[in-house]
């Protein structure tokens, strides 16, 4: 089965885009599908059209709606990380600039737990 991440993004350049400080204000989604041996199969950008881009809904309510395995981040709301524990998502800690870096640390297994929230995103 494969696996898909989801990764907050300042543009919409694929795997050389550049990770967004904070997931729920993050412009973008890029979303990196994997097959089973770790190889990409599939990149998509999505916009971040959710109550913070004056759309509808949180950020990770219509994250869920695209089926993450896990998502990638520098940090996100207390809310928003518990939301995604709630429905078994991995939420990782980024240690990257690009979505590519990202990835690639994923694949090799060096991305840790992101366990806490953070006070300043408290609103999501």
């Amino acid at each position: 089965m494969n696996e898909r991440i989801v990764i907050p993004a300042e543009d919409s350049n694929g795997l050389d885009a550049r990770l967004s400080e904070h997931f729920g204000r993050a412009p973008y989604f890029i979303i990196v599908e994997l097959d089973e041996g770790g190889n990409i199969v599939n990149i998509q950008s999505v916009s971040n059209e959710s109550e913070h881009f004056g759309g509808v809904g949180r950020p990770p309510d219509r994250i869920l709606q695209l089926r993450p395995s896990a998502v990638i981040t520098y940090g996100m709301g207390h809310r928003a990380l518990r939301i995604f524990q709630d429905a078994g998502v991995a939420v990782l800690r980024a240690n990257a600039g690009t979505v590519k870096e990202a990835v690639e640390a994923y694949r090799q297994g060096r991305l840790e737990e992101l366990t806490e929230g953070c006070y300043r995103a408290r609103h999501q």
